[in-house]
């Protein structure tokens, strides 16, 4: 019978055990959490700025293409339908997947245009554009001398 009653002891954890280890997570999921949604942010970050070059690239071949067409000293628009360079174009070129893409406050040379549109008579370089999808927006400036930005040439707000 004494046999029988040491068969039929359960065995398996103990309600303070149980607690101990929920604990246990518990910290550790307050300690990961925090750093994890600091690389999701940093991870946005990097693919904001790497969309925003892909869309600089193609606005300056664009923008060269268009400017070898034209007679020196000629204007270059850019502009969202109609110009020299079209920003359906550059969105096409850069290729880049956003649901939201919007392309703004472009400078070329040391003009600037209004919304999406930007002239030049001496060069055909871009200096500056905005890029905005997501939510996010980014701005390129070919020279940094004086701005605060983010990430080198690119600041994310």
């Amino acid at each position: 019978m004494v046999k029988k009653l040491k068969e039929n002891k359960k065995k398996g954890f103990t309600l303070i055990e149980l607690i101990v280890v929920l604990v246990i997570l518990a910290i550790l999921a307050a300690l990961l959490i925090p750093a994890l949604t600091g690389y999701i942010d940093k991870a946005k970050r990097k693919s904001i700025v790497a969309e925003t070059r892909q869309v600089v690239m193609a606005t300056q071949t664009l923008v060269d293409e268009a400017y070898a067409k034209k007679d020196e000293g000629s204007t270059i628009t850019v502009n969202g339908d109609s110009g020299d360079v079209k920003v359906s174009d550059i969105i096409s070129l850069a290729d880049v997947k956003a649901e939201v893409k919007d392309i703004t406050d472009v400078e070329i040379g040391t003009t600037k245009g209004e919304g999406a549109s930007a002239t030049t008579t001496k060069t055909g370089v871009v200096t500056k554009l905005t890029y905005s999808t997501g939510g996010k927006k980014c701005t390129y400036y070919a020279d940094v001398t004086g701005k605060t930005t983010s990430d080198g040439n690119y600041d994310v707000k």
